[in-house]
């Protein structure tokens, strides 16, 4: 049944990427590069803010000149971290994350743009481990695979939430974005704990559009 349960994943995330190359095709279609960092932490998680990376290609498709949608392929570390006793625990789980916007796109001036966005997302977990570290040692757990006569993963694999966003478009081909995400399904497995914990991360990148 798992097997078959990720081939489904798969298949769905085949359908979704193959419908952005679709979109894609329209002359109006813009396409970028973007890097940066990501700050993300659990809800409801007794836990710190954990740094990471996010770096995506993103397209940008206008539908008049103020309004375009807004999608692509992100590639963002999440999770938290703690330390208590002498003892570091850190959840990194990565996911692939695409989000389809909204944006409403302002004239600052000539070539310079304020933009402010917002939609739902859906992610796919990639991989990642749960680790703890205690005297110079470190176990680490995969989050999204059974192991040692598990029965089940850890983390849900797919997740789905609201993403948003304001950023500014430079001189036509600069990018510079803020970027919230809220979750709005468990990460965890609900058998493995009774809170509701969700997604809860902040990217700050930089891009250039071709």
């Amino acid at each position: 049944m798992q097997e078959i349960k990720n081939g489904i994943d798969r298949t769905h995330l085949l359908t979704v990427v193959l419908g952005l190359c679709t979109l894609a095709g329209f002359s109006q279609a813009k396409f970028d590069v973007h890097a940066g960092m990501s700050m993300a932490n659990i809800t409801n998680c007794d836990a710190d803010l954990k740094i990471g990376y996010s770096v995506g290609v993103g397209m940008d498709y206008a539908i008049t000149d103020m309004w375009a949608f807004q999608t692509g392929l992100n590639f963002t570390s999440k999770g938290c971290k703690g330390s208590e006793k002498g003892v570091d625990a850190k959840i990194n789980p990565v996911y692939l994350d695409i989000p389809l916007l909204a944006a409403i796109k302002l004239p600052i001036s000539e070539g310079n743009t304020f933009v402010v966005n917002a939609g739902p997302y859906v992610g796919f977990g990639l991989g990642g481990k749960a680790t703890v570290e205690s005297g110079g040692a470190e176990v680490g757990t995969k989050l999204f695979k059974k192991i040692d006569g598990a029965d089940e993963a850890l983390m849900n694999r797919c997740a789905v939430g609201l993403q948003y966003g304001v950023g500014f478009e430079l001189g036509y081909k600069y990018l510079l974005n803020l970027t919230g995400q809220y979750g709005f399904t468990n990460m965890f497995k609900k058998s493995l704990t009774q809170e509701n914990n969700k997604n809860l991360a902040f990217m700050i990148t930089v891009g250039y559009r071709f």
